[in-house]
């Protein structure tokens, strides 16, 4: 049997995307409660993420349609998200004097995510994805964490249930695809 080059890296990628779920779901978390979200995007549904940014050229500048075309080029997307619900420490800073005003106030969409969030929530998605990064790097994985691949997915209904999500795109070439942007 030959496997090719192409089919290969595809299944590498795959494989490190299982694995960077592991990674993110074993990341420590704050009061060791887990409100973290991930899943990996691969085909039709990873193209229309792609699309999505890139159609948001005009509205949001080149940017955008530079990152679609990123995660077109990747093998897979990974994408992690948080759920934000206050830890019950009152420490006032999401903007409110203590955890249950956060609570009882009415949250609501911003142009992207859901807010306010919990800093400790946000803090456990950046531990998420250090995590998933470092993993990613180590096993010589190319990846970037974008914010417009998680914008996207959030805007077409993937990783519900997240109020901010983060996509990390992973690609097995011989150039980087993430380096230059």
């Amino acid at each position: 049997m030959i496997l090719s080059s192409t089919q290969s890296e595809y299944e590498a990628a795959m494989e490190a995307a299982r694995l960077l779920l592991a990674s993110i779901r074993t990341a420590p978390k704050s009061h060791g409660l887990d409100t973290i979200f991930s899943c990996i995007i691969t085909g039709n549904d990873k193209k229309k993420i792609s699309d999505w940014l890139k159609a948001q050229k005009e509205e949001r500048g080149p940017t955008w349609e530079r990152d679609g075309i990123c995660v077109e080029t990747a093998q897979v997307l990974v994408l992690v998200g948080v759920k934000s619900e206050p830890l019950e420490l009152d420490c006032g800073a999401c903007g409110f004097t203590d955890c249950a005003t956060f609570s009882g106030v009415k949250r609501k969409e911003g142009k992207d995510f859901l807010g306010p969030n919990c800093i400790f929530k946000i803090l456990d998605l950046g531990i998420a994805l250090g995590s998933a990064a470092k993993t990613a790097s180590i096993l010589n994985i190319d990846n970037r964490l974008f914010y417009t691949a998680g914008t996207a997915a959030r805007h077409l209904g993937y990783l519900k249930g997240a109020d901010v999500v983060i996509g990390i795109p992973l690609a097995v070439t011989g150039k980087s695809p993430f380096f230059d942007r």
